[in-house]
């Protein structure tokens, strides 16, 4: 039985490892991995800091192909860390876009999916992990003229921090049901503004405001699907076949900044407002 034989008996995306979503998502006998865990590229800070590190630093960089077409994925493992981003992982991430890049000015066509499953920096790393994160930006502005950036946030530990805004460049964004997106983490929110303008524990809440269904509704990301291995990967496949965007969501900001500054930040917000607050033709 092949790889992807064994792969599609799982039918949850959500519950596969960093490395098996990659696997899920290339074409079959395609996928090769780079600076795997037998390169020892892990993080040399963490154990000063009494955190047991990671061989491929949380960080897994494959090439191969999707529908044939020439493809780098950046996967996240969400369990380790809480996929956050260190020095190692996050100069891992940025230089296969950047490589990618090159490709597409040497004539081989290479687009990138990133499968983000992170928290944002890591706080054991600090300005190491924020510039990181700063090159990953870059490397997706630069990619994305060429080729599609498609992001994935699966769940269950959502994306947040500097690499939520790295999934609002990508020129694609998929979500589950799982999956939350914003750029603050409710317990952040919590910490900073209090539990009674944000309660971490009230799951429905957040989901409500912050979850996949919700982004989708708002017209803040590209496709929700199910948690299914087959149904992201047909996903992926017809974004990745339709190319660069006409406009990227980046380049909307002035249309965003329009509706934010329409809302009442007095009284509690629900889903309903949120919703509403995007609804109109977008540029």
């Amino acid at each position: 039985m092949t790889d992807s034989a064994r792969l599609l008996r799982q039918h949850s995306f959500v519950e596969l490892g960093a490395r098996q979503r990659a696997q899920a998502l290339l074409d079959d006998g395609s996928f090769r991995e780079l600076l795997d865990p037998f390169a020892r590229m892990m993080s040399p800070w963490l154990a000063q800091q009494g955190v047991v590190p990671q061989a491929d630093d949380g960080v897994i960089i494959a090439k191969g192909s999707i529908v044939g077409r020439p493809v780098v994925i950046c996967a996240i493992e969400g369990g380790f860390q809480g996929g956050s981003m260190g020095e190692v992982g996050g100069a891992k991430m940025a230089s296969a876009l950047e490589l990618a890049a090159q490709d597409n000015r040497k004539g081989i066509p290479t687009a990138a999916v990133l499968l983000l499953e992170t928290g944002g920096v890591r706080l054991q790393e600090a300005n190491l992990g924020l510039a990181a994160i700063a090159d990953i930006h870059a490397a997706i502005v630069d990619l994305r003229r060429y080729q599609p950036v498609i992001g994935v946030v699966a769940g269950s530990v959502g994306c947040f921090g500097g690499m939520s805004i790295a999934a609002g460049l990508c020129s694609y964004l998929v979500v589950t049901q799982e999956a939350r997106l914003g750029l603050n983490g409710p317990q952040v929110i919590e910490q900073e503004a209090g539990i009674e303008e944000y309660d971490s524990r009230d799951r429905p809440f957040i989901w409500s405001l912050i979850g996949g269904e919700q982004r989708f509704a708002s017209g803040l990301v590209d496709a929700f699907v199910a948690d299914d291995i087959q149904a992201i990967e047909q996903q992926v496949q017809t974004l990745l076949l339709q190319g660069i965007p006409k406009t990227q969501r980046s380049g909307q900001y002035e249309w965003f900044l329009q509706r934010l500054a329409r809302l009442d930040t007095g009284p509690q917000i629900d889903p309903a407002t949120v919703r509403n607050l995007y609804q109109g033709e977008q540029p």
